[in-house]
C-alpha cells in the first residue's frame, strides 16, 4: 500500500526520535583542526516502538543511528571500525560539506545530565576528505584530539571508560598506524547516571542545525562490548536507532552478536532502482493502538521492492 509524499512525511515526522544533538562550531574547511565546539542536549522521545527489518525494537532520530543498550551500571563501552571514505549523498553538491561521525559512549539516551563519548568525524568537500578524532565529557565541548592521524581504511578502537560517575577516560587508538591518544577527565561537575552505552553514527550539528549528512558507506563496530556491573556484554538486545530525516529513513542498522552494522541507506538500493516511499503490510512489526501493519513505517525502497527489508543490507 503506498501513501502520498506529503503523508508518508508526516507519519515518519511522528515517530521520529530526536535523539541528543551535537552542536559543532568549525572553522572555515582549511582550518578545521581548531577547537571546535560540540553540545549534546537530551532526547525526545516518543513511545512509539516499531520493530523493523533487522533488529526489533526501531526508534527514529533526526541524528543518531546506531544501538543503544538500557539499563544500569554500565561503566565502559569499546568497539573497532573501519574508517570509511565519505562522500557527497546522491543529488548533493560538490562545494557542500558533508559530514558524519562513529562514536562510544556512555550515557546521552535516558540520562539527561552527563555524556562520556570519544570517536572520529569524516568529512567530505569538494572530493575532499578529513578526519578528526575526539572526546567529550557532556555538557563541556568536544575537543580534538592532537597525535593521531586518521585516514581511510585505518581501523580505529574507540575506548570510553567511567573510573566514577565524575571521572573516566576517553581512548583512541588507530591500530593500522600503532598511534593511541587518551583524555583523562576528573572531578567533573556534571555526573553520569551510567544508564546507557552506545555505539553511534551521527549526523552532528553545526550551530542550530544539522550539517549535511554524508554518505558514509558502511560503519561496522566489531568487538562491541560494554561493562555492566563489572560484567563484560555485548550489544545484543539493544535500542535500535535509525536516522529519519525529511520523511525519508537514511540509515540501516542491524546487531549481531558482537556487530554494530549501520547502513547509509541509499547503500541499501540497488542502483538504476526508481525510489519512492513505500508502505507494505508485515506481519513481524507492530504499532501504536490505532495504525495498521501497512501504515506506520515508510522507507525509501525501489518501488517495485517486494518487501521493505533493503536485500543488499542482509
Amino acid at each position: 500500500m503506498k501513501f502520498s509524499t506529503l503523508a508518508s512525511t508526516l507519519l515518519l515526522s511522528s515517530l521520529a526520535v530526536a535523539a541528543p544533538l551535537t552542536e559543532k562550531r568549525r572553522a572555515a574547511y582549511e582550518a578545521r583542526r581548531a577547537v571546535r565546539n560540540r553540545h549534546t542536549n537530551p532526547p525526545f522521545k516518543t513511545n512509539v516502538t516499531v520493530d523493523g527489518p533487522n533488529n526489533k525494537h526501531v526508534e527514529y532520530s533526526s541524528n543518531w543511528a546506531g544501538a543503544v543498550l538500557v539499563g544500569t551500571g554500565y561503566t565502559s563501552v569499546t568497539a573497532e571500525f573501519v574508517v570509511p571514505t565519505p562522500s557527497a549523498p546522491s543529488g548533493g553538491s560538490s562545494g557542500t560539506q558533508y559530514c558524519a561521525s562513529a562514536w562510544v559512549g556512555l550515557d546521552g539516551n535516558t540520562c539527561t545530565s552527563a555524556i562520556l563519548q570519544t570517536g572520529v568525524d569524516f568529512c567530505v568537500q569538494d572530493g575532499q576528505v578529513s578526519y578528526d578524532a575526539w572526546y567529550e565529557w557532556y555538557p563541556d565541548y568536544a575537543y580534538d584530539f592532537s597525535g593521531i592521524s586518521v585516514s581511510a581504511g585505518n581501523t580505529i578502537k574507540v575506548t570510553v571508560d567511567a573510573t566514577s560517575t565524575s571521572a573516566g577516560t576517553a581512548t583512541v587508538e588507530n591500530v593500522s598506524t600503532g598511534q593511541t591518544v587518551t583524555h583523562s577527565f576528573s572531578g567533573e561537575s556534571a555526573h553520569l547516571c551510567e544508564y546507557n552505552a552506545e555505539w553511534i553514527v551521527e549526523d552532528f550539528s553545526e550551530g542550530n542545525s544539522l550539517v549535511p549528512f554524508a554518505n558514509f558507506g558502511t560503519v561496522t563496530f566489531t568487538g562491541a562490548s560494554a561493562t555492566d556491573g563489572g560484567s563484560s556484554v555485548g550489544p545484543s538486545g539493544a535500542t535500535i536507532i535509525d536516522i529519519e530525516q525529511n520523511g525519508k529513513v537514511l540509515t540501516d542498522v542491524s546487531v549481531s552478536g558482537d556487530e554494530v552494522v549501520v547502513h547509509y541507506a541509499l547503500q541499501c538500493i540497488s542502483s538504476g532502482s526508481q525510489l519512492a516511499t513505500v508502505y507494505k503490510p508485515s506481519t513481524t512489526r507492530s504499532a501504536r493502538p490505532g495504525l495498521k501493519g501497512e501504515d506506520y513505517l515508510g522507507l525509501l525502497m525501489p518501488v517495485n521492492a517486494p518487501d521493505l527489508r533493503p536485500s543488499a543490507c542482509l
